[in-house]
């Protein structure tokens, strides 16, 4: 089943067209990847999702049309953003902001369940359960930011650049955890990163994007023996 489309999208911003021509599925529990170079349309693909900028073309979520919704309806319905730069909130403690992830959820019941798992899956966090944000490392806080968007229990995980400005122990560490993350529940995920070797080891499929174009779309696997890719964004 497909839980996501898009459909030859396009977004601008102000007389500036960013993406035009975005086209791409993620199936119910799957995992898609957006690989590109800087300019390309990544980000901006993840914020027409999400109802962050005014978007042509057609968004459908599980089966209905989404383009033209809000964020907050967008969260709503089951779909977290991890956006580039992580966006925790500085002045709050790891528990509070784990909390505040929470807050639109009616099983309250399994939030302190949900806690204790993300604590496991991130040691860090729970050394660090009771610091501010602002404390924490960057590798942390990115940390914090995938553990705050899961503790929604979104049926779609977007992913911006989760390993940006990571050592790369630290980075491998992050998408370690992310794998865990997705083997260990339903959750589907679309992953914006500039490290593919990262990405294609988590994904089933990628799509490459061009000058805001969708340009090739591929298993992982088979993205990965391909030339042009391996020189363009695997250092081969």
């Amino acid at each position: 089943m497909t839980l996501l489309e898009l459909e030859n999208i396009t977004a601008s911003y102000g007389p500036v067209q960013v993406i035009d021509g975005v086209s791409l599925s993620v199936p119910d529990g799957g995992a898609v990847g957006i690989l590109g170079a800087n300019g390309a349309g990544k980000t901006t693909t993840l914020r027409a999702i999400c109802g962050m900028v005014r978007a042509g073309g057609s968004i459908r979520f599980e089966g209905r049309e989404i383009r033209g919704m809000g964020p907050d309806r967008i969260a709503g319905i089951g779909i977290a953003h991890v956006p580039e730069g992580r966006g925790t909130f500085a002045g709050l403690s790891v528990k509070e902001n784990l909390r505040v992830g929470a807050y639109l959820r009616k099983d309250r019941a399994k939030v302190s369940s949900d806690i204790d798992y993300l604590l496991d899956l991130f040691p860090n966090l729970k050394a660090r359960y009771t610091s501010a944000g602002s404390a924490l490392s960057g590798g942390e806080q990115q940390m914090l930011a995938i553990s705050r968007a899961y503790m929604a229990r979104p049926k779609l995980l977007m992913l911006d650049e989760a390993s940006l400005g990571l050592a790369p122990g630290t980075a491998k560490s992050v998408y370690q955890a992310i794998a865990r993350l997705r083997q260990e529940s339903d959750i589907a995920m679309l992953v914006v990163e500039q490290n593919a070797n990262l990405a294609l080891d988590l994904v089933d499929t990628a799509t490459v994007l061009e000058t805001g174009r969708s340009v090739l779309t591929g298993a992982s696997e088979e993205l990965k023996s391909m030339d042009e890719i391996r020189r363009a964004y695997l250092g081969g």
